[in-house]
């Protein structure tokens, strides 16, 4: 079947139930099952410029995190990468899907890596993009919104605002930020329900997760990419090679002239490499 000419907002949302709350996902293609996990602030419409191209190919499954995009935002949920994690393993057994390549980027990369190192049997491949790793998170964009009493003086009106002048400095060409990208990512935050969210998953923005399993990324045996903007300004570029050095057998490419948002900025890049990768 053809996917060419369906945009991934065209395609229906799903949802599983996962301990109790709903996660949200679309779903394109068949064959070998490829799991897309986005990261903060983004949700699944991050991989919309390359999940048709991939679908091609494989059978693509890119979910919302729970307290993200469709999926549920409940008020006292665990949202930290761990439990994450936990919920794609979960959300994996629902779809019947044994093991499945791993595209990630930012803190969806953390679960990636914990994918890889906790539950090696479900992992074919993996590609890390502009991932946290080790000790590169939370950035200190996201550290002032923290400070104590910041959440509750903040309007909805001024985080939204906030939001929509952070979103420009993840990409390297200004012009990329258009207010449609913006918004695509901003407008789920644009209540108080989605304020609190956002908040809520801020406060589990924890590198003890990442610096946990720094000594056991040695150990992983799965096949991997890291695939990293050589201009993000968020997840440094320092830290890619640091990563890649640490998996046995990593390679490491950079995709050039792109900031942090690297499937917008630069999808048909972005998604040559990841396939480029899977097809060796």
């Amino acid at each position: 079947m053809s996917h060419d000419n369906l945009t991934m907002e065209a395609l229906e949302t799903r949802y599983a139930m996962i301990e109790g709350h709903r996660i949200a996902y679309k779903e394109m293609g068949e064959g070998q099952p490829l799991l897309l996990i986005h990261g903060i602030p983004t949700n699944k419409l991050m991989w919309r410029d390359v999940m048709p191209e991939l679908a091609r190919h494989y059978r693509v499954i890119a979910p919302d995190m729970l307290n993200y995009g469709e999926s549920d935002m409940p008020v006292d949920a665990d949202v930290s990468i761990n439990a994450q994690t936990r919920i794609f393993i979960k959300l994996m057994d629902s779809l019947g899907v044994a093991s499945a390549d791993v595209v990630s980027h930012d803190i969806g990369g953390g679960i990636g890596q914990l994918m890889a190192v906790n539950h090696p049997e479900r992992v074919r491949r993996q590609v890390l993009i502009d991932s946290v790793c080790f000790d590169s998170w939370p950035i200190p964009e996201f550290k002032q919104l923290l400070e104590p009493g910041v959440e509750e003086a903040t309007s909805v009106e001024e985080f939204i605002s906030t939001m929509r002048g952070f979103m420009p400095s993840g990409v390297h060409d200004p012009a990329v930020a258009t207010e449609e990208m913006v918004e695509r990512y901003v407008s789920q935050w644009n209540s108080e329900q989605g304020k609190a969210a956002f908040f809520r998953n801020m406060r589990r923005l924890n590198k003890e997760y990442t610096q946990a399993i720094a000594g056991e990324l040695k150990n992983i045996e799965i096949k991997t990419l890291v695939l990293w903007g050589d201009k993000d300004n968020f997840q440094k570029p320092d830290y890619a090679p640091m990563l890649a050095d640490a998996i046995p057998g990593a390679e490491l490419i950079w995709v050039k002239d792109a900031g942090h948002w690297v499937t917008d900025e630069k999808p048909q890049d972005t998604v040559r490499y990841i396939l480029d990768f899977l097809a060796r």
